[in-house]
């Protein structure tokens, strides 16, 4: 094998809850699940032992390799193993700045495919790469039904199978995530309950789930973007089962109670934002 090809999907937060902070870091208590929006990355091997990286699309091409996890998870991967290099292509389709996982899910796409492609067998080793590159990069390895706590590195995997409809907004201004942060504990916000939409999604229960959508950093993404607020609000004319936001913003989505209802809700929409028809994308 000289080539490997690889999808790797973003995310969305169905809660974010904020259960204090450690080492300077917020400790998170977020149920996420993975969404059939992806970028692709193409991985193909080179003799001499260096690594090349390059972005097309959304914007990315102007990444520096130091600020680009997708090149330094290929860098780490190659001394790591002592392999051969490669020569990494991401065409991403994940916008950035959405809190979509972006970033870590081309890290976890390029070690999944440098796994593949060298044939190694150490999961656990992968799993250590992979924190070195975001919070939640050890989920994005696998993706799915998951409950992410402490900094989003601890990852407990649910059974789930809820197909999820959902329309998603990009109110086309990003979010500084610092900046998100400390205005939430300027707040000094609180509130949801991750415990009863992980029973949501064990037990199938769309509408117990949608009642308990939830984000703590919200209020604070509406007070630093207009455009965070206006997306909430184009989004409840639709009346779907719940609208929320997804990280730190400012990706903001609707859930509908089917598919019918959500093309419906995709088909009136006459807002400035772009808009995304999203899925579920359970691992096989």
């Amino acid at each position: 094998m000289e080539s490997v090809r690889v999808k790797s999907y973003a995310k969305i937060n169905l809660t974010l809850n904020i259960t204090g902070s450690e080492g300077g870091y917020h400790m998170l208590d977020s149920v996420v699940t993975t969404v059939d929006l992806y970028d692709l990355i193409i991985i193909k091997k080179r003799k001499d032992g260096l690594v090349s990286v390059t972005m097309r699309g959304c914007g990315s091409e102007n990444i520096a390799f130091s600020e680009n996890n997708a090149a330094l998870a290929a860098q780490a991967f190659t001394e790591k193993y002592s392999t051969d290099g490669a020569d990494v292509t991401v065409y991403k389709n994940i916008p950035m700045g959405m809190g979509l996982g972006g970033s870590s899910a081309d890290a976890a796409g390029v070690l999944n495919g440098l796994f593949r492609l060298y044939k190694i067998d150490d999961v656990a080793g992968k799993k250590l790469l992979a924190d070195r590159f975001g919070s939640d990069t050890r989920y994005m390895l696998t993706g799915g039904y998951a409950r992410l706590f402490g900094r989003g590195n601890e990852v407990k995997a649910l059974d789930g199978r809820l197909k999820l409809n959902l329309l998603l907004l990009d109110p086309k201004e990003s979010v500084s995530t610092a900046q998100c942060y400390k205005k939430f504990d300027e707040n000094g916000i609180t509130g949801g309950n991750s415990d009863v939409a992980e029973k949501a999604v064990l037990c199938g229960d769309l509408r117990l789930l949608a009642a308990n959508l939830n984000n703590a950093l919200t209020a604070s993404a509406c007070e630093l973007s207009d455009g965070v607020k206006k997306a909430i609000e184009e989004l409840k004319e639709f009346d779907p089962l719940a609208v929320n936001m997804t990280g730190s913003g400012s990706g903001v989505y609707a859930l509908f109670e089917n598919a019918e209802f959500c093309r419906y809700a995709k088909s009136r929409y006459k807002g400035r934002f772009r808009l995304y028809e999203l899925k579920t994308r359970l691992p096989r």
